[in-house]
């Protein structure tokens, strides 16, 4: 044996430890206590990355005076969860439409993360890079009387893209089509009914109709409803399918002589009447590289304050909009959809004014720009 070849090879393995193990270890064990909200696994994923989840196990959440009536909040479940109830609507779980206590996913930590049922077994391909974190379903009330715990083994099957591997989504980068010529054209404000100047205009996305459409629903988003009567409706079906409920109808603003094409919604259960993510999406006439250009005003409903126009009850706004504008950023980012993503500042950039309301927001005045993948 060449002894000289040996001692090579044996100094090249102890020199780099971290490229060994990577190569080496693709399946690995983590155990969910019912009692934690979110495990941090220390499994850094690639965007494309194919996972295998097998889940075993079971928690329990024991009865007492104030559960007893909510029959999902109290027996033995194990990774698909408890069967949803009528008295599940007052809840709030990160999962919506998955099981009271089902063992569930999600790629980082940021509260615009969207979660994924993973169950007793699944196959999960990474929208985008991030480290992976598991947890249970379930409110922070249940986590303290819960008992038990999952144990999950995670089976990387395919590493994904290295390409792909930067946190939520493409690095910003300039984006040719966007110049300060199309900027000009593109009014700061929408307006109300009447020609009161309102929102400010804090995102532009580039995709045909289909993509749009697409990017929102994979990032959680809902199309809200378009009148009264469609949203009785939909809450009658919605309860019967005991869903939650975030589609109740924003009022009408207009931009470029036109109401908003959408509407769209993203929040969490129950606070939708005082507390949502939302925002409104006009079509305009202009193009980027053959493709639409679709403007949007993003902002975040935090209670409830007077109307000036009018003395009535209005929706109160988030005065740091910046922070919308970035949600919308995260959760349509981290689809896996978007190809390229920037801030823009305008030459004549809105940093502070009233909404239509009256109610004062203020903003660094930057837009956000995403461009959608063609497949």
């Amino acid at each position: 044996m060449n002894f000289a070849v040996l001692a090579v090879f044996i100094a090249g393995i102890f020199s780099s430890p971290t490229s060994l193990l990577a190569a080496d270890k693709k399946s690995y064990e983590i155990e969910v206590p019912a009692a934690k909200e979110w495990v941090d696994t220390n499994i850094m994923v690639n965007g494309g990355a194919k996972l295998r989840f097998t889940a075993s196990g079971t928690i329990t959440y024991p009865a007492d005076d104030t559960s007893r009536i909510q029959s999902s909040t109290v027996g033995t479940a194990g990774p698909e969860g408890l069967a949803r109830n009528w008295a599940d609507l007052i809840h709030q779980y990160a999962v919506t439409d998955a099981g009271h206590g089902a063992l569930i996913g999600r790629i980082g930590s940021d509260s615009y993360v969207q979660p994924f049922l993973v169950g007793a077994s699944k196959d999960y391909t990474v929208p985008v890079a991030g480290k992976l974190q598991l947890g249970i379903n379930q409110s922070m009330s249940d986590a303290a009387k819960a008992s038990g715990s999952f144990k999950v083994k995670i089976e990387i099957l395919d590493e994904g893209s290295k390409d792909d591997s930067n946190p939520g989504g493409p690095a910003e980068s300039a984006i040719a089509g966007i110049t300060p010529d199309l900027l000009s054209k593109i009014p700061r404000r929408v307006s109300d009914p009447a020609g009161n100047p309102g929102d400010m205009v804090n995102v532009l996305i580039v995709g045909t109709q289909a993509q749009v459409e697409k990017v929102f629903a994979s990032g959680g988003w809902v199309q809200v409803d378009k009148s009264v009567e469609n949203t009785a409706l939909n809450a009658i079906m919605d309860s019967f399918e005991k869903k939650d409920y975030l589609t109740m109808p924003m009022s009408t603003l207009f931009l470029f002589g036109r109401a908003q094409d959408y509407g769209f919604a993203h929040a969490e259960p129950v606070k939708v009447a005082m507390s949502r993510n939302h925002l409104r999406v006009w079509k305009s006439p202009l193009e980027v590289d053959g493709r639409p250009l679709w403007c949007i005003a993003a902002t975040h409903d935090i209670g409830f304050e007077r109307d000036q126009r009018n003395n009535g009850l209005t929706h109160k706004i988030d005065p740091a909009i910046d922070g919308e504008r970035e949600y919308v950023n995260g959760t349509l980012s981290g689809t896996g959809l978007v190809q390229q993503r920037d801030h823009v500042t305008p030459a004549d950039p809105l940093t502070t004014a009233k909404t239509a309301t009256g109610g004062e927001f203020h903003s660094d005045g930057r837009i956000l720009v995403l461009v959608l993948k063609n497949n």
